[in-house]
């Protein structure tokens, strides 16, 4: 079943949330994603039947306030996203730029629905002033109305009534959860995210995110991170402590979209790390992963 997906979004995990999902236990009650962005993997668990609740969070309030449309007023939102897709044309790049400062002064969701589905490779960018500045790619006209609307109706009927919302710095909502959660947790990328920047509305300093992976560890809870990884000879990203105790796993991801502009052959492989909380659990349930898509190596 093909997952739906209402926005494009840079680093979203939507290609490789299948590979992610076999590290999710069954018993989990509830999967938390603290930097949820496009909430790739709580929908694609949603649409498995995979974990009873979802807590989706991002520092982004415009964004979590989407997230709320989506969820409890999709119908609402898929027409305005209909109107604006209408309206836009036959002038569609200075359309985008009034809807832009539009959102700037409003931060309506329907405004950035419209902006998402056509920012250039998905990719929010901010200011210094926390104002919306990314630019449209000419090429497309987002995506179609009726594609919207039934993908924004599928997702409100994976996860109403079943979904926690909220805009919280991440290391808020990690002190709330419980040994039965699990968290996924994918930053904003290493390599841009030890300051506030441009391509994310706040980021993550490399201390502060081993101190929150430490205080987890402490607490027993089981999470998966998402963080670093390499395309072709090159390793992004900056190693993480031994002493966490983290299973690393790579994910053989494909062709990077740089690359394949590039006309290159660079394959991606991207890192995903288990807690010794998680992995204990998967032990116990005598999990046993798919080398066809795994490898697998201890930091200990």
């Amino acid at each position: 079943m093909q997952v739906p997906h209402p926005f494009p979004y840079q680093g979203s995990k939507r290609t490789v949330a299948r590979h992610i999902l076999p590290f999710v236990p069954r018993d989990v009650s509830r999967l938390v994603e603290p930097f949820c962005g496009s909430a790739a993997i709580s929908i694609a668990a949603a649409s498995r039947n995979i974990a009873r609740h979802f807590w989706l969070n991002d520092i982004d309030p415009a964004l979590m306030n989407l997230w709320s449309w989506i969820i409890d007023r999709p119908d609402a939102l898929a027409s305005e996203y209909e109107r604006l897709w209408n309206e836009q044309h036959p002038h569609r790049k200075d359309f985008f730029f009034r809807i832009r400062d539009e959102f700037n002064s409003s931060r309506q969701p329907p405004h950035l629905l419209y902006l998402l589905a056509r920012i250039v490779k998905g990719s929010i960018r901010y200011s210094s002033q926390g104002m919306f500045n990314q630019s449209p790619d000419n090429r497309r006209s987002g995506m179609r109305p009726a594609t919207m609307r039934k993908s924004v109706s599928r997702v409100s009927g994976l996860l109403r009534q079943r979904s926690e919302l909220s805009s919280l710095d991440f290391r808020e909502v990690l002190s709330s959860l419980k040994q039965t959660d699990l968290a996924y947790l994918d930053p904003p990328y290493q390599g841009t995210s030890f300051a506030r920047d441009h391509r994310y509305y706040a980021g993550v300093a490399y201390d502060d995110l081993v101190d929150a992976l430490s205080y987890l560890n402490d607490m027993r809870i089981s999470y998966i991170l998402s963080y670093d990884g390499r395309t072709g000879s090159k390793n992004h990203g900056k190693s993480l402590p031994s002493y966490l105790a983290l299973t690393q796993r790579h994910i053989h991801a494909g062709r990077s979209s740089q690359a394949t502009l590039l006309g290159k052959d660079s394959l991606t492989v991207e890192s995903l790390y288990l807690s010794p909380a998680l992995t204990q659990r998967l032990r116990d349930t005598a999990y046993e992963p798919d080398s066809a898509n795994f490898t697998q190596r201890a930091l200990v």
